[in-house]
C-alpha cells in the first residue's frame, strides 16, 4: 500500500538522492545509472549490456541498496533449468501435498547475470515473469512482489558458448544501457576511494523503500502527454519499420516503451508533462535493441542506434515547448530540439 502520493518534485529530488548514492560505489557513470532508475520507476526491465569489468553488477546493487528493494542474483551458465529461476513444487511427506518453493525470481530487483550463457529454455522463463509479473508451477500461479524489476547483464563481444536473446526476448527490456569504459580522471578518483576506504563495500544506505518506490511509479503513470508530443513519438517509432536496410522495425510495444521511458525522464526531471525531447533522449535506448538490420548493413558495420538517429532527424519535431509546458508559436526545424523560453 502506498504511503502517501508523490508529484514530480518528489521524484526529482528522491532520484537525486538514490544517485549521490550510487554514485559512491560506482564512479562517472551517473548518466547510466539514471536510465536504470528511470526503467525501474517506468515499470519495466533494463538490459546491461557491455565488457566484463566496468560495474554492471555493482550498479545494480548500489541501486537495490538505495531504493530499500529486496535483491536476487541469478547466475545465467549453459545447465541452468527454468526451475531454478521460477521455483518448483516438491512433496510434503507429512502433509502429503506438493509445495512450491519459490526461486531467486521472487524478489523485487533480479539481477540476471550473463544471461545469454543460458540456454533459449531457461531464457523463457524469464518471459511470463518479465510480462505478466507472475509465475506458474504446476497449474497455479504465483503473483511477484511489487515493485518488479529484471536487470540483465550480457557481453556483447564474447559469443563462444552464449545463446543470443530472441527478438521477442529483446523487446521485452524497456531500455538497453550501456555504460563503456570511464575517464581518466574518474577512473582515478575510483582508485583513490577505494585505497580510502579499506574494504570492498562502499556503504550505501537506503534513501526509500519500497512504498516509496510504488509511489514514485504511480508519480510516473500520472506524467502527461499532449496530443503532438504523442504524434511525433508514434512518427518516430514507424520511421525505424520503414527505414532503408531494416528487417524489423520497433513494434506498437516499443512504442508503450517510449511513452513511459519518456514519461519517467519528464518526472526525473520535476515535470508534470512529456516534451519532445524527452521523446528524442530516450528513442536509442529504447528502440535500438528492437530495431533488426538486414545482413548487409551489419556486415558493413552498421549499428542499430545510427538508424535510430536518422529516424529522429528525418522526423519533424513538433511546435517547442517552454519551460511551463506551454506552446510556443514558432515551429522546429527536423533533427534539432526546441529551444527553451528563458
Amino acid at each position: 500500500m502506498i504511503a502517501r502520493a508523490f508529484g514530480p518534485s518528489d521524484v526529482q529530488r528522491l532520484c537525486g538522492q538514490i544517485l549521490d548514492e550510487v554514485e559512491r560505489a560506482v564512479v562517472g557513470k551517473r548518466d547510466a545509472a539514471e536510465l536504470v532508475l528511470l526503467g525501474i520507476l517506468a515499470g519495466g526491465h533494463v538490459l546491461l549490456e557491455d565488457v566484463p569489468g566496468v560495474a554492471k553488477t555493482l550498479m545494480v546493487r548500489s541501486i537495490c541498496d538505495a531504493t530499500g528493494m529486496s535483491y536476487s542474483r541469478i547466475q545465467f551458465t549453459p545447465d541452468l533449468m527454468p526451475a531454478d529461476v521460477t521455483g518448483s513444487s516438491f512433496y510434503d511427506a507429512q502433509r502429503a501435498t506438493l509445495e512450491f518453493r519459490p526461486g531467486p525470481l521472487f524478489a523485487n530487483l533480479v539481477l540476471g547475470d550473463e544471461i545469454n550463457r543460458a540456454p533459449p529454455k531457461t531464457q523463457s522463463a524469464l518471459l511470463e515473469a518479465m510480462q505478466e509479473h507472475q509465475v506458474t508451477a504446476d497449474g497455479t500461479s504465483h503473483v511477484l512482489q511489487a515493485p518488479f524489476a529484471v536487470v540483465a547483464t550480457q557481453n556483447p563481444i564474447e559469443y563462444e558458448g552464449t545463446y543470443p536473446l530472441p527478438e521477442a526476448q529483446l523487446d521485452r527490456f524497456l531500455v538497453r544501457v550501456t555504460l563503456g569504459y570511464p575517464d581518466r580522471g574518474s577512473e582515478q578518483e575510483l582508485i583513490e576511494r577505494r585505497a580510502a576506504r579499506g574494504s570492498e563495500e562502499a556503504g550505501i544506505r537506503a534513501v526509500v523503500d519500497t512504498e516509496e518506490v510504488l509511489a514514485m511509479q504511480a508519480a510516473v503513470e500520472a506524467v502527461e502527454i499532449d496530443g503532438a508530443v504523442a504524434s511525433y513519438l508514434v512518427d518516430v517509432v514507424r520511421a525505424t519499420r520503414e527505414a532503408s536496410g531494416v528487417q524489423l522495425g520497433a513494434s506498437p510495444r516499443g512504442s508503450v516503451a517510449l511513452l513511459q521511458a519518456a514519461r519517467a525522464r519528464a518526472a526525473i526531471a520535476g515535470r508534470s508533462f512529456v516534451l519532445p525531447d524527452d521523446v528524442k533522449a530516450m528513442s536509442v535506448p529504447c528502440l535500438a535493441h528492437r530495431v533488426a538490420l538486414r545482413p548487409e548493413l551489419w556486415l558493413r558495420g552498421v549499428k542499430a542506434a545510427e538508424i535510430v538517429q536518422r529516424c529522429l532527424a528525418s522526423v519533424p519535431v513538433p511546435v517547442g515547448w517552454n519551460n511551463d509546458g506551454e506552446t510556443q508559436s514558432e515551429p522546429v526545424h527536423p533533427g534539432h530540439s526546441p529551444s527553451p523560453s528563458p
